[in-house]
């Protein structure tokens, strides 16, 4: 029976591998510090946090999210940790509530591996704080016991760790949030939370990932602490099983068993013993399009799920071995003769268990996952779809725009094959940034600069093509600076077709021409929504959603300029102005942290494969590669005529 608390009550753990599961209205940072008999917290160390997510026996969540688990193994402790308290925090940044008491209280529950719940405590009463103690485990005359907790600190996550005895506290609290800062810049926005979940199995449906099919047994090691981002946050991980004969259960706890009208399709009748086959459309939603978006962002966060816990199962596997071997060879007796040899042998036998088991039930989910992207992909609209797709062949300029755009393809090294789209909601929430520079990855080592810059400007040409595409003919409006006219020949399909507003502009005059022209629309568009006065906008002023393309940054540009970039980054997607730099930010070095903030706001993708985006549940790095259209294909051309003409038409 499931213990709720209420602050300062306590109650007796009956198992010591946990999870912990954080549920907030709004991303909060979630961590966790060991503490000695005192509860003196001895060194960073001793503290898990998103910048270093595992210390021994405890893992938490990468980033910053509106729920997160906290994986918790008590016998995997150090011998002198007597406490582990679980801190929540709110990030720092433009945007983000500055004291829990204007958010939702936070939630936190302590369950077994199962999901089954042993202790419940609700946050109340926060006001000014930013920063609260909401719980800890604690062991007293041998016995492991939770108490809440609900400790508020307004001085933030610094007071909080230096009223726990952490050295510098403050220096401590600043990388915590740095690491946040920057999970949230990589990672990618999560659709909209529902009070209904986001997919839907119905009886003879499809499986979802690590739903039916054969039962593999839980390794017997603690599941990772899945993160969630927020625009890098953390959902609730997969349900593990304690018992070593239980079944994997990877799917994530949104599931629902019904989905508002007009139903989805179901899958044909699956025969006696075999899977059923999967369906498109297979989510919750109010049109084919919007259950499609809700089906891909399932699949997004199945396979996150999935790896998550195989990672965890092969962690757990290794960390054993190691324990065991160390037992082993801690006996000088062991070391002589055949006693040591044989405990070496069952040690790593062990391992290949637990390892061979965790991964049968990722290819069983990841075949599931295959069959479902196979009859998804087909049944696409054009707005979901790769340029490859037949739905080009046959597009019209639509009347109204969709729900989302697909800007690129997401795939993990354990999904050989297996590529899940990167669709992002319209209108644009966030500018994106095309990173033209030499990054990590190995095609970017191997492809010259000055090709990665071409392909840059590629991939954002093809960008603005497909924005264009989706958008009813006069409601989208491009522009483009390119100071030095470097980009004439990536820009060529896009001045061709005659669909800018202008030609693209050149020089330090036609840069400050442009950023005025969309500075001002940004300002009479926030003072009429104000006002509540829309009708008294400028005639001459384009109500259609802009976009403004920036190649080379910062080349051409002043202080003012930049300046006004900024601004239209931070404030125009609200009023529908949206950035797409082109641009490798060692070129922008001169201004040090001053531009931080602008490569924050910023989605950033490649021209080439780089694993450098995060999902909003687990904190995974994806490999992120770009949309292109087949060799030799002219469907860019193509529909880019079509964008054409339909303006044409309109203007008559």
């Amino acid at each position: 029976m499931t213990a709720e608390l209420v602050r300062g009550q306590n109650h007796t753990l009956p198992q010591t591998r946990l999870e912990i599961r954080v549920s907030a209205g709004s991303p909060v940072v979630a961590g966790a510090t060991l503490g000695d008999e005192r509860g003196t917290v001895r060194g960073a160390e001793w503290i898990a946090h998103p910048a270093s997510h595992r210390v021994p026996g405890l893992e938490v969540s990468r980033q910053a999210a509106a729920d997160h688990r906290l994986a918790v193994d008590l016998d995997a402790l150090p011998g002198s940790v007597h406490r582990v308290t679980v801190l929540l925090a709110l990030p720092l940044g433009p945007g983000q509530p500055a004291r829990f008491g204007a958010v939702a209280a936070p939630f936190v529950a302590v369950t077994g591996l199962d999901g089954t719940e042993i202790a419940t405590f609700t946050l109340t009463g926060l006001d000014t704080e930013s920063a609260v103690s909401a719980l800890e485990l604690y062991r007293r005359q041998g016995v492991w016991k939770v108490r809440a907790v609900g400790q508020g600190y307004a001085a933030g996550l610094a007071g909080m760790l230096a009223d726990q005895g952490v050295a510098e506290a403050a220096e401590v609290a600043a990388s915590i949030q740095e690491a946040v800062a920057s999970g949230l810049a990589r990672s990618v926005t999560p659709p909209p939370r529902t009070s209904d979940g986001e997919r839907v199995r119905h009886p003879g449906g499809p499986p979802a990932s690590g739903d039916g099919g054969p039962a593999a047994p839980a390794p017997p090691g603690p599941a990772p602490a899945p993160p969630d981002p927020a625009p890098a946050a953390s959902d609730p991980a997969p349900a593990r099983t304690e018992t070593s004969g239980g079944p994997v259960n990877y799917a994530h706890p949104r599931r629902q068993t019904s989905a508002p009208p007009p139903p989805p399709p179901t899958a044909p009748p699956a025969a006696p013993g075999q899977p059923a086959q999967p369906v498109a459309g297979d989510a919750t939603g109010w049109s084919m399009d919007e259950r499609l978006y809700n089906q891909i962002w399932g699949m997004f966060e199945d396979l996150a799920r999935a790896v998550a816990a195989y990672r965890s199962a092969v962690d757990f596997a290794e960390s054993r071995m190691d324990q065991e071997l160390d037992r082993a060879l801690s006996d000088p007796r062991s070391r002589i003769g055949g006693a040591g040899d044989r405990a070496r042998e069952e040690a790593r036998a062990k391992h290949d268990e637990l390892t061979g088991r965790a991964r049968e039930a990722l290819e069983r989910d990841l075949a599931q996952l295959a069959a479902e992207s196979a009859v998804v992909e087909p049944a696409l609209p054009a707005a979901y779809a790769g340029w490859g797709n037949p739905v080009w062949h046959g597009y019209r300029v639509p009347m109204e725009i969709p729900m989302a755009l697909r800007i690129g393809d997401l795939h993990l090294p354990e999904g050989i094959g297996l590529c899940i789209p990167l669709l992002v909601r319209l209108p644009l929430e966030r500018g994106i940034w095309v990173d033209s520079g030499r990054t990590a990855s190995e095609a970017a080592a191997a492809t010259p600069g000055d090709r990665l810059r071409t392909l840059a400007m590629e991939t954002a040409v093809a960008l603005a093509a497909r924005l264009l595409a989706v958008y009813p003919a006069d409601e989208f409006s491009v522009h483009v600076i390119d100071p030095a006219g470097s980009a004439a020949g990536p820009l060529a399909p896009l001045v061709d077709a005659g669909v800018l507003a202008g030609p693209p502009t050149a020089g330090a005059e036609g840069v400050s021409s442009v950023l005025a022209h969309l500075t001002r629309r940004v300002d009479l568009m926030q003072m009429a929504i104000r006002a509540g006065a829309s009708d008294a906008l400028p005639p001459d002023l384009d109500s259609a959603e802009q976009l403004l393309i920036v190649n080379d940054f910062p080349h051409g540009f002043d202080d003012r300029a930049v300046t006004q970039l900024r601004y239209l980054a931070d404030e125009g997607p609200s009023v529908g102005v949206h950035l797409l730099m082109v641009a490798d930010r060692e070129d922008t070095r001169a201004y040090g942290p001053v531009l931080d903030p602008l490569w924050r706001s910023l989605l950033r993708i490649t021209p080439v494969a780089d694993d450098h985006l995060a999902d909003p549940w687990v904190g995974h790095a994806w490999t992120y590669e770009p949309l292109r259209a087949p060799q030799g294909s002219r469907v860019l051309e193509q529909v880019l005529a079509l964008v054409a003409a339909a303006r044409r038409a309109g203007y008559r």
